[in-house]
């Protein structure tokens, strides 16, 4: 009985991942191209050599909401027991859980050690509290 609930709940984290990736991934291009629409003084500073866009690694760009998702649904897993209060707090508060842990770190390490402006590591900070957040609240719909 207990093998059959282990093989439940992946199922359940593998279809909120699928859900929550495809959902991150449309706002992912949308955020693309408002940003450069936006402020395309950012967008031009993707062209700098740091980023390599004409590789065929460029794919790995577009399975990133993928890679987070299925994180983020893992941890949603193992810790949405912690988080209380309504449907819209719960989720809020675990995509701000998600930025303080993950996000902050490494947007810290990247804009020590690399040429990226304060602006641009803002708008990836901005990417990432909306991908935790939205993922937070498609988990809480799907897995309470």
């Amino acid at each position: 009985m207990e093998n059959k609930f282990i093989t439940d709940r992946k199922k359940k984290r593998f279809v909120m991942g699928i859900v929550s990736g495809i959902v991150l991934l449309a706002l992912s291009v949308i955020g693309l191209y408002a940003t450069s629409w936006l402020f395309p003084s950012i967008a031009v500073q993707y062209f700098d050599p740091a980023f390599d866009t004409e590789s065929s690694k460029i794919m790995l760009y577009y399975l990133h909401p993928f890679v987070i998702s299925f994180a983020l649904a893992w941890f949603w897993g193992r810790f949405k027991g912690t988080l209380t209060g309504s449907f819209f707090t719960r989720g809020i508060e675990f995509g701000l859980i998600y930025v303080r842990i993950a996000t902050i770190p490494m947007l810290w390490l990247i804009y020590s050690s690399m040429h990226v402006s304060l602006p641009m590591v803002g708008t990836w900070l901005v990417l990432a509290l909306g991908q935790g957040l939205i993922s937070g609240l498609i988990f809480e719909k799907m897995d309470p």
